[in-house]
């Protein structure tokens, strides 16, 4: 048995020990890496789409929309119309001097009227020498009248109906002068080819309208649009030109409508490449509107963009595109552990992957792969999410 003083001594060196075996606990325990703080998310699932945008913005175009000028030059007599003005098809528009045609025109219809005249005399008087041959063939058949009287009356109704004929030809020819200066004068004017809205004009009444020479392009007289028909044309990159097609789905977005987004369909891809500038080719699309009324009253010019859905698949497993890492891999948030998982991913958008394989629905993933000290095995938990506004 140990004396007293020697069981003092072992009582505080077990003492001693337990006091240095604490302090080394608390060391460690205030040196331990702390876990690191990440941003979650749990696979679930969604829709994901494959899709391709517009290099450039693309622009609201009219179905319908001519730039109008007459085809001779001229003083302005009549402006009929102001901008922004509705008018039908076949409506004035514009109308230069022209009382030198006008006068020509009323000539040659006066004489297109008296050869009409003409005429009626003329056959009137070729059907009377008919009927009067026809008579004097019966009288000479029956002795009445000699052969040299026959002879003469045949000459008659053949002169007479040479006559007629010629007065016939010269209606023609009046009817022909009258288009010729019909023709004419519609140079000097402008109608309205279509329905719609006068969006510009240039020049005034008493100012003198130049059409454009070959080469040399001078603004139009009268820029007419049918807005009652807009689609968007959209250049797209020349690489991704071979996967658009006529008839595929598009989302329009317009930047005088932020927030709202209307669905579509490509209605033309055309059949050439655009080079824009150095090292930018693209090839244009034309997309409509499924309901134009949808977005309201559009105006020609807006700016556009389009998106082209190439794939659609629905309710599948997704995961954001964001938190994929090189070589197809994610982390996911095991217990405090990160561990690194290889995934299997099908279509894919900036959004949003669809995950084929490795992952199982409920699973949290990390998606803040930006932060220091992120990487597999690790010690993490959970950031709480920020409260959403009021």
């Amino acid at each position: 048995m140990p004396t007293s003083p020697a069981r003092t001594w072992i009582r505080r060196g077990l003492i001693v020990l337990v006091v240095l075996a604490l302090a080394a606990a608390l060391l460690w325990w205030l040196g331990r890496p702390k876990p690191i703080a990440v941003l979650t998310t749990t696979v679930g699932r969604g829709t994901v789409e494959a899709t391709v945008a517009n290099t450039r913005a693309g622009t609201v175009e009219a179905c319908q929309r001519t730039r109008l000028s007459t085809i001779t030059g001229g003083r302005i007599a009549v402006m009929a119309v102001k901008e922004g003005d509705r008018v039908r098809k076949g409506q004035l528009l514009m109308q230069l001097w022209n009382d030198d045609q006008q006068a020509e025109q009323a000539f040659s219809q006066a004489q297109l009227e008296t050869s009409r005249r003409r005429v009626t005399e003329a056959c009137t008087m070729a059907d009377q020498a008919q009927r009067e041959r026809v008579r004097q063939e019966g009288l000479f058949k029956q002795g009445f009248v000699s052969e040299a009287r026959l002879d003469t009356v045949r000459a008659e109704a053949d002169t007479r109906a040479a006559a007629c004929a010629t007065a016939k030809a010269d209606v023609a020819q009046s009817q022909a002068r009258v288009a010729v200066v019909g023709t004419a004068r519609q140079r000097t004017v402008l109608v309205a080819p279509f329905d719609g809205t006068v969006a510009k004009i240039v020049g005034e009444v008493g100012e003198y309208s130049t059409p454009s020479p070959p080469g040399v392009p001078t603004p139009p007289a009268i820029d007419l649009i049918d807005d009652s028909c807009l689609y968007v044309k959209a250049p797209m990159d020349e690489v991704d030109a071979p996967k658009i097609s006529a008839g595929q789905p598009v989302r329009i977005t317009l930047d005088a409508l932020p927030g709202k987004s209307f669905p579509g369909k490509v209605r033309r891809v055309a059949p050439y490449v655009t080079a824009v500038e150095k090292q930018a080719r693209t090839v244009e699309i034309e997309v409509v509107f499924d309901d134009p009324k949808a977005a309201g009253r559009l105006l020609v010019g807006y700016s556009a963009d389009v998106e082209v859905i190439l794939d659609l698949r629905p309710d599948v497993l997704r995961v954001p595109t964001a938190a994929l890492m090189q070589g197809g891999k994610v982390l996911v948030l095991d217990g405090e552990r990160l561990v690194e998982r290889t995934v299997k991913t099908g279509v894919t958008n900036w959004e949003h992957s669809e995950i084929t394989g490795g992952l199982s629905g409920g699973e949290r993933i990390v998606t803040s792969l930006d932060r220091a000290g992120v990487k597999a095995g690790a010690a993490a938990v959970a950031e709480a999410a920020a409260p959403a506004a009021k």
